[in-house]
């Protein structure tokens, strides 16, 4: 299967598609069950991501964020042992806002539980709104922005930004408190998770307008497939620290995907230990 054809694929489809949606004066936009929106644009571009995938992999599981487009279709059609996990929009809230730049579409393949390739197209990061395109063809390559190879970050020891967001209306966590004793920045307001995730695995900033600085470290809890799959994919590939809240380390998704709605019960990646120690410690309490 012919990986990186089918990522340039899709960056050539979505990016147009994406831009005319968002230059809709009027976009249809509704409140799912979980308070999280759904908007047309969402439905559209799942179904254009699935008959990408399928015009390459005809049988494999494909598992979408939106299920309007019917459990059979998205549940494949044999077991082939491969899973696309799309989330066609990731960051709606801002792509319904005229001045919403954070959100991308996403897809990652896992093979075996283990997340192998990932798609991330954020469409508006760029100067002057322009896209930029975050790839990983396989196991054993190296992650890709706009085409260019970039290496994973390193570790570091020294207090920086971490992204430690919560559900609106969600009280503070006793770490937010200790972390920023410790001279850390927090962002704790949700935008694109994958994006959060994919700055702590590599630094963005030469390619975005603003530029979007590096995290030290990624924690969530109950995260949805969909927002944490091509985060991991990246993290393994940068050879991060992964782990759930507990600080055990998670090599392979390890949650049932047949469910209605897979969730991680808690997300780590770092390349921060000591915020790590931190929010871990916290989290036992």
């Amino acid at each position: 299967m012919d990986i990186p054809s089918l990522w340039r694929e899709l960056e050539r489809v979505l990016t147009p598609m994406l831009a005319e949606f968002r230059s809709k004066r009027s976009l249809r936009v509704e409140r799912k069950a979980d308070a999280t929106l759904l908007s047309e644009a969402d439905e559209a571009v799942q179904a254009q991501i699935i008959r990408s995938v399928r015009a390459v992999d005809p049988d494999g599981v494909i598992l979408g964020e939106e299920g309007a487009h019917g459990r059979d279709l998205l549940r494949g059609c044999s077991s082939t042992g491969r899973i696309w996990i799309i989330d066609p929009i990731d960051g709606t809230a801002q792509f319904v806002k005229a001045d919403g730049r954070e959100f991308c579409s996403v897809v990652c393949l896992v093979e075996d539980h283990r997340p192998v390739a990932a798609f991330v197209l954020a469409p508006e990061i760029g100067p002057d709104r322009t896209p930029v395109c975050v790839r990983l063809n396989g196991q054993g390559h190296a992650i890709e922005i706009n085409g260019r190879q970039v290496a994973g970050l390193a570790a570091t020891d020294e207090p920086q930004t971490v992204s430690v967001t919560r559900s609106s209306g969600t009280q503070e966590r006793s770490y937010e408190q200790q972390l920023t004793s410790h001279g850390y920045r927090l962002k704790t307001r949700t935008t694109s998770q994958t994006l959060d995730m994919v700055r702590v695995c590599v630094d963005l900033s030469p390619f975005t307008e603003p530029a979007l600085e590096p995290f030290g470290l990624f924690f969530r809890r109950r995260q949805k497939i969909w927002d944490g799959a091509a985060g991991l994919c990246f993290a393994f590939a940068a050879g991060l620290f992964v782990a759930d809240g507990s600080g055990r380390p998670r090599t392979e998704i390890d949650i049932e995907l047949g469910l209605e709605d897979p969730v991680f019960d808690s997300t780590l990646i770092a390349t921060d230990s000591v915020a790590a120690q931190i929010v871990v410690a916290a989290s036992e309490v």
